[in-house]
């Protein structure tokens, strides 16, 4: 009846990992404790052995109620051994049903523990109450609002991002941002737009500044190129003129040039630039319902996105943008990570004040881990009950009595006791009753 538990593999058998000290510790222990139990039984059985030889050799009525006592101690304690030992292996090797339950019964645990697990623990109830107890929102508010928590987070976020950016190839990020883009425009009509665009800014004036560049930019072009201007009148006037009238004439159109651009640079309300207030009045309005204009910009516009200039600086446009990133992420001074930690703290301070806010995340934390555990349960019941049949029979025993079996051997020293009294109550309420 010393049914002491054999030496476990040291590797791992059936998905369990490798026996640790604190495992061979805990062996101990429960050797300890059979031993205890065990050397109790054998104890009582002597009491019983020697209050039996004293009750016929005339020890007195004592000696009857210690054999009393002392027997039912041994029933209980055999009783309890069977019972302890009946979980984990067959008593004395013997073949009697129901015994070496979790060896012979693992799978059918497995299959119970999942099905208990899934609807005890893993209830969109369960989990919403539980965790509106907990209430995360104010928790992580509090710890957001901390400095050092900030600091740490974005750190934290910072250093994520790099990797993403890191592992991310550049080829692959520029073809899906530059078809993205293309295909956003193509699909997307211009026109219309711009001219809304448009009819806001010469609504409020926003042209004027380039038209006032733009003759500004002209007169001093004029006041340096005389001689390109007069080269220009001269070599397109007729052969037969004489080439002193080709050359006043020439003076007096680049004269009346200049005073003209002069004039408009100078004067805000310059007949010419009302002209080209209308002007773009007018093609603003082409641009939102004139049919023929807004095809014209559509051609434009696709002409301008087959150029391979024009792909090749969409393509080229991630890598500016990546390298910005990745230096602003590893700056701990930069703009973004300070924005970032500003944000942060904001978040938290506002999270622990703002009872509407607070609420808004309790409710989305729930929400998300309501539909994990309803989506997967099925998938999560399913790995402890696959892992707990691809354990070894024989190696899951020795953990699990590892674990509990000095709880179980003290079941035999309470039987023991327990059976002892309960004798002994018995025996003394049958001799007063004369039995």
């Amino acid at each position: 009846m010393g049914d002491t538990a054999g030496t476990p593999p040291s590797g791992a058998a059936g998905g369990f990992s490798a026996e640790t000290p604190l495992d061979q510790e805990r062996r101990r222990g429960v050797r300890g404790m059979k031993v205890l139990a065990t050397g109790l039984l054998l104890a009582v059985a002597l009491v019983y052995a020697l209050a039996a030889w004293g009750r016929t050799a005339g020890a007195g009525g004592w000696s009857g109620y210690v054999a009393a006592a002392a027997e039912a101690g041994m029933v209980g304690a055999l009783a309890d051994w069977f019972a302890v030992t009946a979980l984990f292996r067959r008593p004395m090797g013997l073949p009697i049903p129901h015994t070496a339950i979790i060896p012979t019964k693992k799978d059918q645990l497995g299959v119970s523990l999942g099905e208990f697990v899934g609807e005890n623990f893993l209830s969109g109830d369960v989990v919403r109450l539980r965790l509106r107890a907990v209430g995360i929102g104010s928790r992580l508010g509090a710890w957001l609002a901390e400095p050092a928590h900030a600091d740490r987070v974005t750190a934290e976020l910072a250093t994520a991002l790099r990797g993403a950016l890191t592992v991310l190839r550049d080829s692959d990020v520029q073809a899906v941002v530059g078809e993205a883009i293309t295909r956003r425009a193509e699909t997307q009509e211009i026109a219309p737009g711009l001219g809304k665009l448009l009819e806001r800014v010469v609504a409020d004036g926003g042209h004027r500044r380039a038209v006032d560049l733009v003759c500004l930019r002209a007169h001093d072009w004029l006041a340096e190129h005389n001689d390109s201007v007069m080269e220009a009148v001269t070599g397109g006037a007729p052969g037969w003129t004489p080439r002193f009238v080709d050359r006043k004439v020439g003076e007096r159109v680049y004269k009346e040039l200049l005073r003209f651009v002069t004039e408009m640079r100078d004067m805000p309300d310059h007949p010419a630039r009302g002209a080209v207030d209308r002007f773009l009045a007018d093609f603003a309005v082409d641009l939102q319902s004139d049919t023929d204009t807004r095809a014209r910009v559509e051609r434009l516009k696709a002409e301008v996105l087959g150029r391979d200039e024009v792909q090749d600086l969409i393509a080229s446009a991630w890598a500016s943008v990546r390298s910005l990133i990745v230096s602003a992420a590893e700056d701990e001074h930069s703009e973004l990570r300070q924005r970032a930690r500003a944000a942060i703290l904001s978040l938290g301070a506002r999270m622990v004040t703002d009872q509407r806010l607070r609420g808004k995340v309790d409710g989305w934390l729930e929400d998300a881990a309501v539909y994990v555990v309803t989506t997967y349960r099925d998938e999560i019941t399913s790995l402890i009950t696959e892992t707990v049949a691809g354990w070894d029979a024989e190696h899951t025993s020795r953990k699990i009595e590892a674990h509990i079996g000095r709880d179980l051997q003290f079941i035999r020293i309470n039987g023991t006791v327990v059976g002892a009294l309960a004798g002994l109550v018995i025996y003394t309420v049958s001799r007063a009753l004369g039995a």
